[in-house]
């Protein structure tokens, strides 16, 4: 008797006839890397005015250097003076062997516009530079 090693449902062939459509049209991954392309480029120069930023290799977020080292400060005064959110990044990783990777970084995800992330990257420098933390 032959069993199988895993579980799981089989898609109706209308569900697949979707999926297929859906995997065979490139246009819209082509439109939204164009789109990051051009936020990451118009946004990285403003932040690196007052933050270590830099564009990275392949990515949907930029990740930059808070001042004074405290992200959830960093990130939770941003939010109250600029309405702005970002990730502390040491909410994204675990500490080990006394070091939290994250911490000291924000996360920065550019999934608005391109005019509202820009604006969102003038508030940042604003803030930046009219605030102590």
């Amino acid at each position: 008797m032959l069993y199988r090693t895993y579980q799981g449902g089989a898609m109706s062939p209308t569900i697949q006839a979707a999926s297929v459509a859906a995997w065979n049209d490139e246009a819209h991954v082509e439109e939204n890397r164009a789109a990051y392309i051009a936020k990451f480029q118009a946004v990285t120069p403003m932040l690196a005015e007052v933050l270590e930023v830099s564009l990275p290799d392949a990515s949907f977020y930029l990740w930059a250097r808070v001042p004074g080292g405290d992200d959830t400060a960093f990130a939770r005064a941003l939010f109250e003076q600029e309405h702005i959110t970002v990730l502390p990044g040491s909410f994204l990783a675990r500490t080990a062997h006394g070091v939290n990777p994250g911490s000291g970084y924000i996360r920065i995800a550019l999934v608005a516009t391109l005019a509202e992330c820009q604006a969102a990257a003038e508030r940042i420098v604003r803030f930046v530079k009219t605030t102590t933390i």
